[in-house]
């Protein structure tokens, strides 16, 4: 029972976080684009636009959805659930820390360990096309259709550069569950340099993590591989006949998705939840000196306002920041904070990343996007994947 009990809490509460980061995950989105391209972006909303992600939940819950004429209905309804069922279902299978003590109970950060997870994962993340292609077959539009064959052929062609990509590091850690994979990139070379995969010998696995990168953002559907909701050519693609809350499940599982590949390339070639530099140089005091900065930065701005209601919020943020930076000293709470730190660091650089590249590149066009994979994304993944399997048999 304390098991059963133990497991359910943390589902709970991954459901939870991951819920409010997709919420969130936008807005930061909305926010980064903004300064890139020096605009304020929401700002009405909440003090600084932070309420805007629950405006637009409301909008969405209570708006009228459509329902075209001539649609398959049943598969109309099960497009989006099947997209964003196998979107949620990864995020249990990642491990977020090591191993705890939660009131004399041994656990782990993570819902369930298996010993093929990083198999589960994308068998389970592959299943999304099927959400995709369903809409847009049953939307009764040829644009919709065209999106939806579209998403199939990209994830299809990418998914193949992809395993070649991933099986590169896993031959040389000689493992498939996530927890072994990390526990293979602990440790230092020369007392500074982290054993990532991506810097590990026999053959550091730089190559494997730009390729597996580049076939996230095909995967993902994300600029500048979004070929399948090209609004200049398909409206909106395979979405283009879904409203209200049927729209807001697609929109949710693309973010979802977004963060399994971070969360996958953190695992995989970042080392997990493993500190970037070793803790006697004071890895350890990271967090409390970013938090305890921010909070100071906080005050000072709110003592020199640029806006009014500035006087109230940034205090607010000041104070719980450097509250933050307290947490982060007290020795009982580094065993569950400090992995949480350096894995959420990690994976919300990839997001960065992602949302940078938005920001800054256009789109390709349908035969770039389709080339690409199959000129040049296959054959170095497979040349990747031989030097590092030579490197592995002869080391």
């Amino acid at each position: 029972m304390p098991y059963i009990v133990l497991s359910l809490i943390k589902l709970l509460i991954v459901v939870l976080v991951l819920m409010h980061t997709l919420a969130y995950l936008q807005w930061v989105e909305r926010k980064v684009i903004a300064h890139v391209q020096l605009r304020v972006g929401p700002r009405r909303v909440g003090p600084h636009g932070l309420l805007q992600p629950l405006a637009d939940v409301i909008k969405l819950v209570t708006k009228e959805g459509m329902l075209p004429s001539h649609v398959n209905t049943i598969f109309y309804f099960l497009a989006p659930f099947i997209a964003v069922l196998f979107a949620l279902i990864p995020m249990c299978l990642i491990p977020y820390g090591g191993d705890i003590n939660v009131f004399g109970i041994h656990t782990t950060m993570q819902v369930t360990d298996v010993s093929i997870g990083i198999l589960l994962v994308f068998g389970l993340s592959g299943m999304g096309v099927y959400g995709v292609a369903l809409a847009g077959w049953a939307s009764n539009n040829k644009y919709s259709l065209m999106g939806g064959l579209r998403s199939s052929a990209q994830m299809i062609s990418y998914e193949l550069p992809m395993a070649l990509a991933i099986a590169a590091p896993l031959l040389i850690l000689n493992t498939l569950s996530f927890r072994h994979i990390v526990d293979g990139q602990t440790g230092f070379y020369f007392g500074f340099i982290p054993k990532w995969t991506i810097f590990q010998g026999p053959v550091p696995q730089i190559v494997s993590f730009v390729l597996f990168m580049v076939a996230g953002f095909a995967e993902t559907n994300r600029v500048p591989f979004d070929l399948p909701e090209a609004e200049n050519e398909l409206v909106a693609g395979f979405h283009t006949e879904y409203s209200s809350m049927t729209f807001a499940a697609f929109f949710m599982a693309e973010y979802a998705n977004m963060i399994t590949v971070s969360c996958i390339a953190t695992l995989l070639f970042l080392g997990g939840w493993h500190p970037l530099w070793p803790e006697q140089y004071g890895s350890s005091l990271l967090p409390s000196l970013i938090f305890g900065v921010s909070g100071l930065v906080c005050f000072s701005h709110a003592a020199r306002p640029a806006r009014p209601f500035d006087r109230i919020t940034l205090p607010v943020f000041g104070v719980l920041f450097l509250g933050l930076a307290g947490l982060f000293l007290i020795p009982a709470g580094q065993q569950i904070l400090m992995p949480l730190f350096w894995f959420g660091a990690k994976t919300g650089t990839i997001l960065f990343v992602f949302i940078w590249v938005r920001a800054t590149l256009p789109r390709f066009r349908y035969d770039q996007l389709m080339g690409f994979a199959w000129t040049f994304m296959f054959p170095a993944a497979l040349i990747n994947l031989f030097v590092t399997a030579l490197g592995v048999a002869l080391s």
